[in-house]
């Protein structure tokens, strides 16, 4: 494949994640006619899980932009073509132009392969003269692999391929070859129904009364991750109601003192506190099944998710390290993470090796739910609306604040008596929460 044709250059759409198959042209940085220098950001990419600038590995003049804003572009289809002004190689030790992502991808790899150990491949314009210096460290993005027991359909390499070209998803089909495997009638046969379903479905649409939106970038592959999360890890999700009156009260007091100037401190920031704390006595919680390796993981650590509500659909930055800081540092922490994912800024590092995660629906007036596990993770806590209710108080009722919490876990690593003792110790910090300030 020849990216350099005289002193013209043909940029690829580079693999800047494990796994990536296309991206999302969603800004060019440059103009037909601009001068671009070495390292330049060219242009930002949505892959997905994060926002990426792409730099130039040359210098020159661009000739034209060879996909629009906007469009969906496979890996190792060219982008722009640049005229040189002379060939050089790009110095990944250099700062990279305003770039608000790591370039992810594009580390050492093996001389007789990539990461994955196939043949290289030379999406980034590289003549074989003139290798663009691969340094660049390499921060992988989360698949659903990485993370969840995939159903493995039986199917040869070659129907593998035919499936992934017709769309045509192999785990749902019922195979009528030999052991049940899949053959390519098998695949051509639902290919023809979901171009049918498809047709009838499109021809019958009013556009004034229903439009259409592609399903790429983060909305799909959260979609694949909780689906594969809901039909691999058995779910276990018990309820809790919590006077949260004496919790509501301290944040009250922390919001006025000078130390918290300026720190966005919530029920949220409290119930991260008590989780850290509370599975100190349950580390079962917090654990992992390896289902290649035939292990349980117990991480010894606690890299706390925030399920985040952004213009790109959910994401669930997480906090590394949360049950080493304290309440103070943990509600700074959480701070930043969700401001970086909603502003576009959150790096895949910060999306990815979460262990356990909290949602809040309390914020939409939702007093409780079912939350599915992010994959990977064997317990996340959903936080419902806090309202004033009677409360049995002695032997008085009284109006407090309560909420409801729901804990989903996965049933292989945790059971009931885990499970139940991790939510009611996060009860128990919660109706006592001066314990959250001081450990």
């Amino acid at each position: 494949m020849a990216e350099l044709t005289g002193s013209i250059f043909e940029f690829r759409l580079p693999d800047v994640g494990e796994g990536l198959e296309d991206a999302e042209i969603v800004q060019w940085k440059v103009s037909v006619g601009q001068k671009i220098d070495v390292n330049q950001a060219i242009v930002e990419i949505e892959t997905a899980k994060a926002l990426v600038e792409l730099p130039s590995p040359f210098a020159g003049t661009v000739l034209e932009l060879l996909a629009p804003e906007g469009s969906l572009v496979h890996v190792g289809a060219p982008i722009i073509r640049i005229q040189l002004i002379a060939p050089q190689v790009a110095d990944a030790t250099q700062p990279i132009a305003k770039r608000t992502e790591i370039l992810v991808g594009s580390g050492p790899r093996n001389e007789e392969g990539d990461r994955r150990g196939r043949a290289p491949r030379n999406y980034g314009g590289n003549s074989p003269s003139q290798t663009l210096n691969r340094s660049i460290p390499v921060v992988p993005t989360v698949t659903v692999t990485q993370s969840t027991d995939r159903i493995i359909a039986l199917a040869k390499p070659p129907v593998r391929k035919l499936a992934k070209d017709c769309g045509v998803d192999l785990t749902i089909l019922i195979g009528s070859g030999p052991e049940g495997s899949i053959t390519r009638n098998d695949v051509q046969l639902a290919a023809k129904n979901l171009s049918n379903e498809s047709s009838v479905i499109r021809s019958n649409a009013d556009p004034s009364r229903e439009s259409r939106t592609p399903i790429h970038g983060v909305q799909k592959v959260m979609a694949d991750a909780m689906v594969a999360s809901a039909f691999t890890a058995p779910h276990v999700t018990e309820f809790i109601s919590v006077d949260m009156s004496d919790a509501m009260n301290l944040l009250g007091q922390l919001r006025s003192q000078p130390d918290f100037a300026g720190i966005r401190i919530s029920p949220l920031s409290l119930l991260a506190r008590a989780m850290c704390l509370a599975v100190r006595q349950t580390p079962q919680v917090n654990s992992f099944w390896d289902a290649r390796a035939q292990e349980i993981v117990t991480k010894h650590y606690v890299n706390l998710g925030i399920a985040t509500a952004t213009d790109r659909g959910l994401l669930v930055p997480n906090v590394k390290d949360a049950a080493a800081l304290n309440f103070k540092d943990l509600a700074k922490a959480i701070e930043e993470v969700v401001d970086a994912a909603r502003s576009k800024r959150a790096q895949l590092s910060q999306l990815s090796g979460g262990t356990m995660s909290i949602t809040n629906i309390g914020v939409f007036g939702i007093d409780t739910g079912t939350p599915i596990l992010p994959p990977g993770e064997s317990a996340i806590i959903c936080l419902g609306a806090i309202v004033d209710r009677p409360w049995v108080v002695g032997k008085e009722i009284l109006i407090r604040q309560v909420t409801t919490l729901s804990l989903s876990f996965d049933h292989r690593l945790v059971d009931g008596a885990q499970g139940s003792k991790f939510l009611a110790d996060i009860a128990q910090l919660l109706r006592e929460p001066l314990q959250l300030i001081e450990q």
